[in-house]
C-alpha cells in the first residue's frame, strides 16, 4: 500500500488571522488522521517558472488515509475557519510504491 500525500501551494493569503485560525484547527485534526509534516515553508529557490509561495506537504500512511482525513469532520471544521482566507491548491497525491 502506497503513502499519501497532500501537497498543497498557496496562491495568496488575504487574511492571516484566518490562516492562524485554521491551523490551530487543521493541525491536530491532520495527527489524529496519522499525518506528518514534511514542508511547511515558502519556496527558497524556484525552477521552471515557480513561484516563491508557502508550501505545505503532508505524508499519511496511506493514500485512502489522504482521502479520509481531508473528508473528516475535524478537517473540515479547519476549511469553515479558513473561509475566504487565502487560495490553495491542494492535491491529494499516492506516493511511489
Amino acid at each position: 500500500m502506497s503513502k499519501g500525500y497532500w501537497v498543497t501551494a498557496y496562491r495568496e493569503v488575504k487574511d492571516p488571522a484566518k490562516l492562524a485560525a485554521y491551523a490551530q484547527i487543521a493541525a491536530p485534526a491532520v495527527a489524529a488522521s496519522g499525518g506528518k509534516f514534511l514542508v511547511r515553508t515558502a519556496a527558497e529557490e524556484v525552477r521552471e517558472q515557480g513561484l516563491t509561495q508557502r508550501t505545505v506537504v503532508i505524508e499519511f500512511p496511506s493514500y485512502e488515509e489522504a482521502v479520509a482525513a481531508y473528508e473528516s469532520d475535524a478537517y473540515q471544521q479547519a476549511l469553515k475557519a479558513l473561509g475566504d482566507g487565502a487560495d490553495r491548491d491542494l492535491r491529494i497525491v499516492r506516493g511511489a510504491e
